[in-house]
C-alpha cells in the first residue's frame, strides 16, 4: 500500500468532510488501496502529515505515495478534472 491520506475524522468543517469523502470513494472505486492516518488521533500525526508537507499550517487532507508528496485535495480535484488522476498519484 504506497498511498497515504492523512485526514481529520473530526472536523465542524462539512466542505472538509465532503472533500476526504470525495478522495476516498474515487480511490475506492478504482479498488486503489491506501492507508488513511487520522490527524484527530495524535498531534504527532498533525505534526508528522505538516512536516512532510513543508506546511506548518496545513490542513487535510494530504495525499503521499510513498514519501512522495501528491498534493491536497484543490490539486487532486484539479488533476481529476483534466484527467490526469494516475499521474497526479504518481501510480
Amino acid at each position: 500500500m504506497s498511498l497515504t491520506i492523512y485526514f481529520s475524522s473530526v472536523s465542524g468543517s462539512r466542505e472538509l468532510k465532503q472533500q476526504q469523502a470525495e478522495i476516498f470513494q474515487f480511490l475506492e472505486a478504482r479498488n486503489i488501496q491506501y492507508n488513511a492516518l487520522d490527524i484527530a488521533q495524535s498531534p504527532d500525526v498533525k505534526d508528522e502529515m505538516r512536516k512532510k508537507v513543508g506546511n506548518p499550517t496545513a490542513m487535510p487532507p494530504q495525499i503521499f505515495n510513498k514519501d512522495t508528496y501528491c498534493g491536497d485535495y484543490q490539486m487532486f480535484f484539479d488533476a481529476k478534472e483534466e484527467g490526469k488522476s494516475e499521474a497526479f498519484f504518481k501510480l
